[in-house]
């Protein structure tokens, strides 16, 4: 078999392909990683359910809250209570069934294919599932499959040695995970592969914001949302730094001059004169309907002492959470200084898990690594896995459940040749884009235990044995709107809400949903 030596790119240098057009859109610079995809969030808490990993803020004074019922200024509001979501849209078509997640025939994930099904998939004939490992990995099964995440992974996986190495053994005992055969178009922008706003209209609501995004697109990640769950009322807001979380909540220098105790108080009193100069008649907007105007006002001054009593001398910097960065943090400062994406992560991770938010989009640029080698797709995968376990490691230690959904918008193949690379890994390179071998997969945190699952195989459709999606398999196999709603289907079963999903989405197209559903409720 020919073996090929290649150089390493640096996982944030851009992808140049001979047979792709130039860039010219955004989403063609992002999924060849000449721009990197930022973090979007979609609101919805956790605090009516789980522990609440902050102190419970007083409430406004009672004539401020009749003053805002009065204006319907929407304050204290807040009444979620679901499942945090966060999804990893890596552009450009990465490699996810087979090199990273197993995927099988009709029995499951460990119903084997071919030889020359898992050469298209990337592993050569010395690294096939079933095998036994002359060397196995401290937690290999020792036939190149690894289940220490309950879900099975190849044993050399890149994504599974990330989570590895952001993740306790006592986070991995408590998650499992299933995967979705499924194909979709090849670096497209128009597979609607982001379940966002399916996810809010099961539940998912934000005590600061509803909808906030990696990129400023109306699903705020690479891959665009169904048309029929699009709700232009909470189009994603762009977040992909630390001080875009703390901007959100900002309370201005009021806070460092008179402290979080008198803050309240001042901004409450700034409202009622507002008010009472709104009332007296003294200002006068000149517009036909000057008494919206003036709610408007009124709820400006409202909505700012809300904040402040929610949110002032509270932290909500991921820089500056000790579980995310520092010597006992997932990330080390070094990691977190020089690497935008553990920062993208950290702050969405902060927002979505803390309850600050409800679901959360991490877009990742240049996925579409049919370099000609190895190498390259095996660093941009390590680092997803990084930023994936650090989810999950944060999600144990707020102790907090979590689904992580991970897509791509198609994906590649390879024709056999080896680069044996140190980087490499004596792995099959890959070539060339193929949309026959893509698949999603999706991950459980349940800080009761590890989730139990409804369905054999963990796997939800399946491979033909020479590594081809078998379009028939199951209603998301040939069709992105049907695998998101598969998606929201099994999201609302985690949350025991399976039962409005008929009711919540009309017309989905999945028929019999119970052979659809991979864990019960962990709620």
């Amino acid at each position: 078999m020919a073996k090929k030596k290649s150089v390493n790119l640096d996982p944030d240098a851009p992808l140049l392909h001979a047979d792709h057009p130039r860039p010219v859109t955004r989403r063609d610079f992002l999924r060849q990683g000449f721009i990197s995809g930022t973090g979007l969030v979609l609101g919805g808490g956790v605090f009516s359910l789980f522990a609440n990993p902050r102190a419970a803020q007083a409430a406004l004074s009672a004539d401020i809250e009749a003053m805002a019922n009065s204006a319907g200024c929407p304050v204290n509001t807040f009444t979620g209570g679901k499942i945090p979501f966060i999804a990893f849209d890596l552009a450009g078509g990465a490699n996810i069934a087979g090199s990273n997640v197993l995927v099988g025939g009709q029995g499951g994930q460990l119903d084997l294919l071919s030889t020359a099904g898992y050469s298209k998939l990337g592993l050569p004939g010395d690294m096939l599932p079933g095998q036994t490992e002359a060397t196995p990995t401290g937690t290999s099964n020792g036939d190149f499959t690894d289940s220490s995440f309950g879900i099975y992974f190849h044993s050399d996986s890149a994504f599974l040695r990330g989570m590895l190495e952001k993740t306790a053994a006592t986070t991995r005992a408590n998650v499992d995970g299933a995967i979705i055969p499924a194909r979709s178009g090849n670096d497209t922008n128009t597979n609607p592969h982001n379940p966002m706003y399916g996810i809010a209209r099961a539940g998912a609501a934000g005590e600061v914001v509803t909808l906030i995004g990696s990129r400023a697109t109306d699903s705020g990640g690479n891959s665009i949302a169904p048309a029929m769950l699009m709700d232009p009322e909470i189009r994603p807001t762009k977040v992909d730094r630390p001080s875009d979380v703390t901007g959100m909540v900002d309370t201005g220098n009021l806070t460092g001059i008179l402290g979080p105790d008198d803050v309240v108080p001042v901004m409450e009193s700034i409202a009622r004169i507002s008010d009472q100069k709104l009332r007296l008649g003294t200002i006068n907007t000149g517009v036909t309907r000057d008494d919206v105007i003036k709610d408007l006002v009124r709820c400006g001054y409202i909505s700012a002492a809300d904040i402040a009593d929610r949110f002032a001398g509270v932290d909500i910097d991921p820089a500056g959470d000790e579980d995310i960065v520092g010597p006992t943090g997932i990330f080390s400062q070094t990691e977190f200084d020089n690497d935008r994406e553990f920062r993208k992560t950290a702050s969405v991770m902060k927002m979505v898990v803390d309850g600050y938010a409800g679901a959360g989009t991490i877009a990742m640029g240049g996925y579409d690594y049919h370099t000609g080698d190895r190498a390259v797709g095996e660093i941009r995968d390590l680092r997803a896995g990084r930023c994936i376990g650090a989810c999950l490691e944060y999600a144990a230690r707020r102790g907090m459940p979590l689904m992580i959904y991970v897509f791509s918008d198609g994906s590649l193949s390879s024709n056999g040749t080896i680069d044996d690379s140190v980087d490499g890994r004596g792995k099959g390179v890959w070539t060339g884009d193929n949309s026959s071998t893509a698949a999603s997969f999706f991950l459980v945190y349940n800080p009761a235990g590890r989730p139990t699952p409804l369905i054999g195989g963990r796997q939800i459709g399946y491979f033909s044995s020479d590594a081809s999606v078998v379009t028939s398999s199951s209603p998301a196999a040939n069709n992105v709107n049907l695998l998101v709603n598969t998606v929201i289907l099994n999201y609302m079963a985690l949350n025991g809400d399976q039962g409005q999903f008929n009711t919540l989405f009309p017309n989905n197209g999945l028929g019999n949903i119970d052979n659809l559903i991979a864990f019960g409720n962990i709620v």
